[in-house]
């Protein structure tokens, strides 16, 4: 079987991606306590590292395995197009791409998958991008890049990243052709359980559903019951808001003298207070509790279950941590189906060149 290593692994995200295609992951590195709990917990063959990438040297974890593919993405705040505070050349976390390249350069592998925000395409003038292509080129790498939608590969979900994917046999990698349907939101979750502002249920029953999709299905393998379903608790101000806002609308379909406290109400982000339209993909989740995302028929928040559902974890993924640490790891991973896609194109190739 191939081997592969996942760097700024997060919950997983990517390695069940790849472990879906076939791939089995040796070594997972990340820095973050809760993610490398879950990470644990749903792929307990693998090694994961805990620490700091800049203290580590994957050689000595590696040992003398042939690793066919070495795969992440690096804390990506300095290059998102939503971050106007930060998004400078000056964010330490910018310079993370370094330790990727790293990595690469050390452990040689025949593959590698480059993850990250679609802003990091037009960042510095897109000298970013250039320099990470120069960086690889050096090193031997053939490499392509694009923005791939999720919605268009089977997730439920309208998310947006760009990839980069290299290797070292010359072979001009083609990405993968979109799917001819797309999932929306309403078979992606209306079988789960019916909740409330603020409750917290680890395990329910599904909802009897004689329509069930393919998508539901599938996430349900291997699940008996729906476990996870934990609502943050809004405020009752914030939910008689709710009340306002139809499916695809958003903050601006609340009444002014609802919104008092925002000191500048037409400057509000077009993601805060949006309710899901049940016959499309969601809209991004990356900070669905922050953004107070609203479900496509109740007055509340997104439960993790659901959001899971959303970025094609399946039902039997375990994520640990507390309430707002588990809706982190969620709102930052990679769609696993997404991730999926992407190593099975690479897996395609076989051992051929690929001219």
């Amino acid at each position: 079987m191939k081997k592969g290593v996942d760097i700024f692994a997060g919950a997983g995200g990517m390695s069940l991606g790849a472990i879906s295609s076939g791939i089995e992951i040796v070594l997972s590195i990340d820095c973050d306590e809760s993610s490398v709990k879950t990470y644990k917990r749903n792929h307990p063959d693998t090694l994961v590292i805990q620490d700091d990438i800049k203290n580590i040297d994957p050689m000595r974890y590696i040992k003398g395995n042939d690793i066919y593919v070495v795969f992440g993405g690096p804390p990506c705040q300095g290059f998102s197009l939503s971050n106007t505070k930060t998004r400078n050349t000056k964010n330490p976390n910018n310079k993370l791409f370094k330790e990727f390249v790293r990595f690469i350069d050390i452990i040689s592998p025949e593959w590698f998958v480059f993850e990250n925000v679609e802003g990091i395409t037009n960042f510095n003038n897109g000298k970013t991008v250039k320099s990470i292509k120069r960086l690889f080129r050096k090193m031997g790498y053939s490499t392509q890049e694009a923005v791939l939608y999720a919605s268009d590969y089977g997730v439920p979900q309208h998310r947006n990243r760009f990839f980069m994917v290299g290797n070292k046999r010359g072979i001009r990698f083609e990405f993968p052709q979109k799917f001819n349907y797309t999932v929306n939101v309403e078979d992606a979750i209306l079988d789960l359980p019916d909740l409330e502002n603020g409750d917290s249920f680890e395990i329910l029953p599904y909802k009897k559903n004689e329509n069930l999709s393919s998508y539901a299905l599938s996430m349900r393998k291997g699940s008996l019951f729906s476990t996870q379903n934990y609502v943050s608790r809004n405020k009752d101000y914030v939910i008689e808001r709710y009340n306002y806002i139809k499916q695809g609308e958003n903050w601006r379909a609340i009444p002014e003298e609802l919104m008092g406290n925002y000191a500048d109400r037409h400057n509000c982000h077009s993601g805060i207070y949006r309710r899901l339209d049940a016959a499309k993909p969601s809209v991004v989740i990356s900070n669905y509790r922050k953004n107070m995302l609203i479900h496509p028929f109740a007055n509340r928040g997104l439960s993790v279950r659901e959001a899971a559902r959303l970025q094609s974890f399946p039902d039997s993924f375990v994520f640990e941590g507390s309430l707002m640490h588990i809706q982190q790891q969620i709102g930052n991973a990679v769609p696993p189906l997404l991730a999926k896609v992407i190593f099975e194109q690479i897996l395609s190739y076989g051992n051929g060149t690929g001219e």
